[in-house]
């Protein structure tokens, strides 16, 4: 159940009022749900009680330190892409011991640091990785911990940017490459070969893709075992969509029904790597209309957030749910939701039917995952704010950026 609902006719978190938190700290303001997130991760994680595994959060969809920490004292693991998510996990308190490593570009700073600290697994994603990282274990004198992410060409029927299983995609090794990789790290005295790995892209909301490539990808283990390269886990990724618009995601239950009857009584221990499914929907951005421009062709409310908050709707054509914090009881009509950067492209939602007028405060709902995370200074400006609600407490997570600090690390011309 959602914790943003409606009491007495304003919006609220949990039981904080968000026209409060916008009065405290100002917007934009993402806020999200302390419940909302600790209830993703249980259902995830009972879903597969009495199976061995680990829920690795994958910490792209949002790397804020407090969302990062409630994961680790949860008991999650953790999916980072880069030096920086392994710093911002340590630095939360998370265990990188439970930590597995993908990304196609791995550096070789980034290996070390990531072999200093002991994590579970690096998923490795080419030869060239694989030379690279065993050349780096070999001078630190530690063997690395490697599986490979294997690509099982499969559609996971969402938009093209966030398919990452197809052949043509970046990620991962051809399926048929595997096998001879697999044998070449086994020679490779500075390797330690521990599981296999997929992933095959991102807001998925149908079950067959997960079957296809997960039969796929158990066919492969055997045929490894057979050849006496014997896995001690498989990772099935993440990708599990939710609701934006009119979505009807696939049940975490029905999920875990189904990979419990493929894998049976293996003896390998399941890893998953989920992000969008525990954060996205126990977020909202808050934004406050500044200018509200009735035209002929088109209505625009013009609010403080833009593009470079929440880039989704502007990179994918992404539909959020926009909602008033307090509703007006006033004849409704079709408004472009835009914001003030300079770019036609900026715009947080087309033709929404609202009642709107100077000053409304709008909440931009299942924001997160994919949107603080992805933000940036263009236009310098500076990041929103992040507050999260806990009950009847809001807590300021992340303070907001100050104009002095967009260029503190830059120097004029001597």
């Amino acid at each position: 159940m959602s914790a943003f609902e409606y009491v007495d006719g304003e919006l609220c978190a949990e039981g904080v009022s968000l026209a409060e938190i916008a009065k405290r700290h100002g917007t934009p303001c993402y806020v999200y749900s302390r419940r909302m997130l600790a209830g993703a991760y249980r259902e995830f994680d009972g879903a597969f009680e009495g199976v061995p595994h680990l829920v690795c959060y994958a910490m792209k969809a949002n790397s804020s330190l407090a969302i990062v920490d409630l994961f680790a004292r949860l008991g999650s693991g953790f999916d980072i892409v880069s030096g920086g998510e392994l710093a911002r996990m340590v630095a939360a308190g998370a265990d990188p011991r439970k930590a597995v490593f993908s990304g196609v570009g791995k550096s070789d700073a980034e290996m070390e640091a990531a072999l200093a600290a002991g994590i579970l697994c690096f998923n490795v994603e080419s030869a060239s990785e694989l030379i690279h990282l065993a050349a780096v274990a070999r001078r630190m004198g530690v063997r690395a911990p490697v599986s490979f992410r294997v690509n099982p060409d499969v559609d996971p029927l969402t938009h093209p940017y966030v398919s990452t299983g197809l052949k043509e995609s970046k990620f991962g090794v051809a399926f048929a490459d595997a096998p001879a990789l697999y044998r070449r790290a086994a020679a490779m005295p500075s390797i330690s070969i521990r599981g296999i790995d997929m992933h095959i892209g991102s807001q998925i909301t149908e079950l067959g893709p997960y079957r296809e490539g997960a039969g796929k990808l158990l066919g492969l283990v055997d045929v490894l075992a057979a050849e006496g390269i014997v896995l001690s886990h498989i990772d099935f990724g993440g990708g599990l969509g939710i609701r934006y618009r009119d979505e009807s995601p696939v049940a975490v239950g029905d999920y875990a029904r189904m990979l419990r009857g493929l894998v049976g009584g293996r003896r390998e221990t399941l890893l998953f790597e989920p992000g969008r499914r525990l954060v996205g929907e126990a977020g909202v951005l808050l934004t406050r209309v500044r200018f509200v421009k009735p035209q002929a062709a088109r209505n625009f409310a013009v609010v403080d957030a833009a593009m470079n908050d929440l880039l989704r709707p502007s990179l994918y054509e992404a539909w959020h749910a926009i909602d008033p914090v307090r509703p007006r009881h006033i004849d409704p009509g079709l408004w472009d939701i835009v914001g003030p950067v300079c770019e036609s492209g900026d715009f947080l939602g087309h033709d929404r039917m609202l009642a709107l007028e100077e000053g409304d405060l709008l909440a931009v709902r299942a924001a997160g995952a994919y949107a603080m995370s992805m933000s940036s200074n263009y236009n310098a400006r500076p990041r929103a704010c992040e507050v999260l609600v806990d009950g009847e407490e809001a807590h300021l997570i992340r303070r907001r950026e100050t104009l002095a600090e967009l260029h503190a690390q830059e120097a004029r011309l001597p």
